[in-house]
């Protein structure tokens, strides 16, 4: 009883530290954030009724409660908390703000698109193109096609060779020409689109002659933008596989080839095809290129090899840039064409996520 009773006072006579603060309660932040808030609306709407401002700012009174509440739940929870966990809660709000400040755009593209875009998001626009529509109706068959088409052509040709290249600068890329072809990589990734539209332009323009418009030049030209970053992908993908896999497929005698399709790529698939869905989302939004080489048209075409071929993005592009009469006709048309782009790279975000949890390693046993 005696020893018992001598802990129970050299704990009580210790001098408090941070471990022996108190927390504050889980809605505590909250109800600072929502005063801070409300403060801060308060002033700025005062300021707005005495004439100091053109009308009440809701995205200032925003940023200065937000600034309100950075200080006031450093200071509460340094004196409840101590200085450790005010610190942490201070990152943790510069955390939080700098994610709302990144995803506040991106909800309101897409809430513009939706609102916008829904107007004309009716089975008219999806069943008929605009061959000798003038003003009102019409529809985008023609160009959701024409990209399906471009953009498959695109992948199937920059598919193999991204893959391919990544590949041997991973495992047999030695010496001066791994480095020649990191080197070029890296400088067609930040290549413009417009450059690539020349490129393709130039290049068909030798074999068939000046002013061909055909979609595999769209295709070409989509491609020299999606191989850079499907080698990029790929090769960061195969890096991350371990190589006691590999040298344990070379002590069974397993060859190089073989361990590179048996062991190397299926352990990657899910990251290697995460990364193509996201080279192909990239190049499927393009417009200058196509608008030089696969051009303009308000008819079907489901020939890759002949005429002019039309796409989602030229088609809002030239929606929007070229009004007629109706104008409104032509707005609804190209922020309907605007969704509709939007929703096919979701899709593709979606199988690309799909895969990957399907094709990912199970490491449990």
């Amino acid at each position: 009883m005696a020893i018992d009773s001598a802990r129970r006072s050299r704990t009580a006579s210790a001098p408090t530290n941070e471990l022996s603060h108190g927390r504050l309660g889980r809605g505590v932040p909250w109800i600072i954030l929502g005063a801070s808030l409300a403060v801060s609306a308060a002033v700025f709407w005062l300021f707005a009724v005495a004439g100091m401002t053109d009308g009440f700012n809701a995205i200032g009174a925003g940023l200065v409660g937000v600034l309100i509440y950075l200080v006031m739940i450093v200071v509460i929870s340094r004196q409840v908390e101590g200085g450790r966990q005010a610190t942490d809660r201070f990152v943790t709000a510069l955390v939080t703000g700098a994610f709302v400040v990144a995803i506040i755009p991106l909800v309101s593209l897409v809430a513009t698109v939706i609102a916008n875009g829904l107007a004309r998001f009716d089975v008219e626009f999806f069943s008929s193109s605009m061959r000798n529509v003038t003003d009102d109706g019409g529809g985008a068959i023609h160009a959701v096609v024409g990209t399906l088409l471009m953009t498959g052509t695109a992948a199937l040709i920059s598919i193999p060779v991204g893959l391919l290249t990544a590949i041997y600068l991973v495992e047999y890329g030695r010496g001066p020409l791994a480095r020649a072809i990191t080197f070029f990589v890296d400088v067609m990734t930040g290549i413009p689109s417009i450059v690539a539209g020349l490129f393709a332009f130039a290049l068909f323009a030798i074999f068939f002659g000046p002013g061909v418009r055909m979609g595999f030049a769209g295709a070409v030209a989509l491609s020299v933008l999606m191989i850079p970053v499907v080698v990029r992908s790929c090769e960061e993908m195969l890096r991350v596989v371990p190589n006691e896999l590999r040298e344990a497929a070379y002590a069974l005698g397993v060859p190089k080839w073989l361990t590179v399709l048996k062991v190397v790529l299926p352990t990657s698939i899910a990251g290697i095809t995460t990364g193509i869905m996201l080279a192909i989302a990239r190049v499927i939004g393009e417009t200058a290129p196509l608008l030089i080489v696969a051009g303009f048209t308000t008819s079907m075409n489901y020939d890759l090899f002949n005429d002019r071929m039309q796409s989602l993005p030229v088609f809002v592009y030239t929606s929007y840039a070229n009004q007629g009469v109706d104008t409104q006709a032509f707005l609804d048309r190209a922020w309907a064409g605007a969704l509709t782009l939007i929703l096919i790279v979701m899709l593709l975000n979606l199988v690309a996520r799909l895969v990957a949890r399907i094709f990912a390693p199970k490491l449990g046993r």
